[in-house]
């Protein structure tokens, strides 16, 4: 017998009762005040978790340091645009997948192309098994830094090269199992029915919660001694000082590189395909349009953009030297170590370090969940609990980056799918959105579908010119490399990586 193209099997394991009853009540909600349903709202999100965990790795960390360090508290605006853009793609897929009910694999191959969702599945599989290595990476490096600090001797070096004493190879394996273990247990619980999917939120929930709490002390300090500028930062968020850069004497190609990287690439492409199916296991339909937006906003966009800005603010506030105007590359783990002067030998690497390491706990869960539905879906089998399971463990080999970097070709033929594939999927969500003879009246009316589509372009445009800025920057300009030029690398298991 075919397996049904609607829903998932482990949303027959909510209670349909409940389910009828969070409808009643999310209807109730429409006649409460504002502060009354973002109550109400708030107790029901879920899906958006996954999408901030999944964003919020050491791509994130990486960039947010890079923007602080060298432009201070100017480019506070980035993010906040970029995942604005994000969320509106996203919405617009919801509205398809919350429509139809319909698994966006299926729908997608059958309305627009099979090679389209292919594609798709295949760049979500490829980016989440590549895309590990940098997230264990960060880690053991935050987590041999926490073991200098308490006197371990981790790394020796001898000229340019770094290599791992036994205690470093101890700590870096150390936490990479630690992290696996609690990886394992939290999406295989996800897969395993109504309860496993709140316990792995609640998860989530309590992740992003460290972070903004870490990263938080650094900010509360730096105010406190009188170091931050709060004019300087709400000029930061509204974009005044980068508009009248851009007037005055324009910008550095550096400058633009950051930005428009930002925009165009906030959301992944594994991103885009977890969305819909996290939906579908939470039994969401129609009636939870609302609170999907509601869900989007405030657990994927807010989180998202408190925790980058706190880093930002941080590094804005203690390493960036106005008037130098030059781009800081500097290892995540490094910003901890430049955070001693600020809260101490002790607690400003503690902070950062632990705060780096709950950061890629989450990204690392995230992408074994979407790789348990995206195999599933490539090959056309039919979900069970054991076979999303073990899809689940097919990114772990990522696991191997605590000590080791990728080879230079494994990233670059990834930036070459992944980065392409981001603005066609966008499309896809584009002309699926807008396509009534597939979704009926959901296409919306009026100014408000005008409005809804012209950020839907915007995003497309913005999407085109970062993944541009992405291949040429990780493709292009790693071909030589490639054909055997030498390669200028971070030391083994530090290095950055996408969401």
């Amino acid at each position: 017998m075919a397996e049904p193209v609607r829903g998932l099997p482990m949303t027959s394991k909510w209670d349909p009762e409940k389910l009828v009853q969070e409808v009643a009540a999310l209807q109730e909600l429409e006649s409460r005040p504002l502060l009354g349903r973002a109550g109400g709202y708030i107790k029901r999100t879920g899906p958006g978790l996954l999408q901030s965990a999944m964003t919020l790795g050491a791509g994130s960390a990486a960039a947010s340091i890079m923007a602080g360090a060298s432009f201070g508290y100017e480019l506070l605006w980035v993010q906040p645009v970029a995942m604005f853009l994000g969320i509106m793609m996203l919405a617009a897929l919801g509205n398809v997948v919350l429509t139809t009910g319909e698994r966006p694999y299926r729908s997608f191959g059958r309305e627009l192309h099979i090679s389209i969702a292919f594609l798709w599945a295949l760049g979500t599989i490829v980016s989440s098994v590549i895309w590990h290595f940098p997230q264990y990476g960060l880690a053991a490096g935050a987590a041999r830094d926490l073991g200098n600090l308490f006197g371990f001797v981790t790394e020796v070096s001898s000229g340019d090269n770094i290599a791992f004493t036994t205690a470093g190879y101890a700590i870096s394996f150390g936490i990479g199992v630690l992290i696996l273990a609690i990886n394992i247990f939290t999406t295989w619980s996800y897969g395993s029915g109504a309860k496993g999917i709140r316990l792995y939120e609640w998860f989530l929930r309590t992740v992003l919660a460290i972070l903004v709490i870490l990263f938080g002390v650094i900010v509360i300090e730096r105010t406190i001694s009188g170091a931050i500028n709060w004019w300087g930062i709400g000029r930061g968020f509204l974009g005044l000082d980068s508009f009248s850069g851009v007037l005055k004497s324009g910008w550095t190609t550096d400058k633009i590189t950051v930005v428009l990287g930002a925009i165009g690439a906030a959301v992944g492409i594994n991103m885009t395909f977890l969305y819909g199916y996290s939906l579908l296991a939470k039994g969401w339909g129609s009636a939870h349009k609302k609170l999907s937006r509601w869900d989007l906003g405030m657990s994927m966009f807010l989180p998202f953009v408190l925790v980058t800005s706190l880093v930002i603010i941080a590094m804005g506030s203690t390493i960036y030297r106005p008037g130098e105007g030059t781009l800081v590359r500097m290892q995540a783990v490094d910003a901890a170590d430049a955070l001693t002067p600020v809260l101490g030998p002790w607690l400003g690497r503690m902070v950062f370090d632990l705060g780096f390491i709950a950061m890629t706990c989450g990204a690392i869960s995230t992408h074994m969940v979407v790789c348990g539905f995206t195999v599933c879906e490539m090959f056309g089998l039919e979900y069970t609990v054991w076979r999303y399971r073990m899809f689940t463990l097919v990114p772990v080999v990522g696991i191997l980056g605590v000590v080791t970097t990728t080879p230079l070709w494994m990233p670059v033929a990834t930036s070459a799918i992944c980065f392409t594939m981001l603005p066609i999927a966008y499309i896809a969500f584009f002309i699926m959105n807008n396509k009534k003879s597939y979704i009926g009246e959901a296409t919306g009316h009026g100014w408000k579908r005008v409005v809804f589509n012209t950020v839907l372009l915007v995003a497309i445009a913005m999407a085109t010119i970062g993944a541009a800025i992405k291949i040429k920057g990780g493709v292009i300009d790693k071909i030589p490399q490639l054909l055997g030029k030498p390669e200028a690398s971070a030391p083994a298991g530090q290095g950055t990586g996408t969401t």
